[in-house]
């Protein structure tokens, strides 16, 4: 397949998006990594594509620079999803920027800056929900070092597959790192939805390199791609 890969934002990108790229490649696709959105806007650029791929955080961070996507990506992204294309969302990607909340009606839900919250990053337990979901083909239970995101969005009608598990616990949060309780529960890490007559494919986990470097993870991402961007 054709594969856009848009990175860049506050994250570990340097890390993370050669992974990305080396195991996309390695899996046969042909891959075009860029930081530069105006190509959403761009709708004949972007037909040649089979799906979309996000490793980016697109805010407007004080101290980082603004990544959100103006009025004619975000149309262009919808306008993408829509005509039946695939879009694969990673961890943060999913994250609303406040100036464009109904980017969530495309996810289905993520994080939400200063209401969503994680433990810390660590070594966790990933739980395959449904091994017959398209997107766990070929993985069962893991381990990885990652983020579990809680008190994020999420949509009814999300056809979730993969989960984390957390146990309650304190641990510094926010800007002044103070004390914050985060509940035990079970937490949605991957799903799927439609959009239009597209396809959806939400994973929440690939904070770094070291996340994306774990097997199953890229396996994960194949799936992804492989359901998303095929007919």
């Amino acid at each position: 397949m054709k594969l856009l890969v848009i990175s860049g934002g506050r994250h570990p990108y340097e890390e993370s998006t050669p992974v990305l790229e080396g195991f996309l490649k390695g899996a046969g696709h042909s891959v075009t990594v860029t930081e530069d959105a105006s190509i959403l806007a761009d709708d004949a650029g972007m037909g040649g594509y089979d799906a979309l791929v996000f490793n980016t955080r697109r805010e407007n961070l004080p101290d980082f620079g603004d990544w959100a996507l103006d009025d004619g990506e975000q149309e262009g992204l919808k306008r993408y999803i829509r005509s039946g294309k695939g879009f694969v969302c990673l961890h943060i990607a999913g994250c609303a920027p406040a100036g464009w909340p109904e980017y969530h009606e495309i996810t289905g839900g993520g994080w939400i800056t200063g209401t969503s919250y994680h433990p810390p990053y660590s070594e966790m337990r990933v739980n395959v929900g449904n091994p017959s979901h398209a997107g766990a083909a070929g993985v069962a239970n893991f381990v990885t070092n990652d983020e579990l995101y809680m008190g994020i969005r999420f949509d009814e009608g999300n056809d979730v597959f993969l989960t984390g598990d957390a146990e309650e616990g304190t641990w510094p949060w926010g800007p002044e790192r103070a004390p914050t309780f985060m509940p035990g529960g079970t937490y949605p890490l991957g799903w799927t939805r439609g959009y239009g007559e597209g396809k959806v494919f939400v994973l929440l986990l690939g904070h770094d390199g070291r996340s994306f470097e774990t097997p199953e993870f890229q396996r994960i991402v194949l799936n992804g791609v492989a359901w998303a961007g095929g007919n």
